[in-house]
């Protein structure tokens, strides 16, 4: 059994026993999640889609811990003016989790 959800402008198809990486959420390892916006709902051949969403359908999962990506590098300068460059990174965190459950 698999489903589609959406982690915010993300869509992920998991099912269960995959380790999925979503927007950190800032719970505690161990803690259960639950992600209800779930598009589609596939058991073998018979497909479930939602109109937006399947209705009574959820994911849960359990936290396994926060990671951060590797880090990204923006650098802005203007050509010929002194003083006028810019150098920032960023890495962002996620939330590692690991499916326990597909509802459909």
């Amino acid at each position: 059994m698999y489903a589609i959800v959406v982690d915010g402008a993300k869509q992920l198809r998991v099912s269960k026993g995959d380790m999925v990486r979503i927007d950190k959420l800032g719970l505690e390892p161990g803690s259960t999640v639950k992600l209800d916006k779930v598009l589609l709902v596939g058991d073998g051949d018979k497909v479930t889609v939602g109109a937006p969403v399947v209705k009574g359908a959820e994911v849960e999962g359990k936290v396994v811990r926060e990671l951060k990506d590797k880090k990204t590098w923006a650098f802005t300068y203007r050509r010929r003016k002194a003083g006028s460059k810019s150098k920032k990174g960023h890495r962002q965190r996620y939330t590692l989790i690991e499916i326990t459950n597909v509802k459909g």
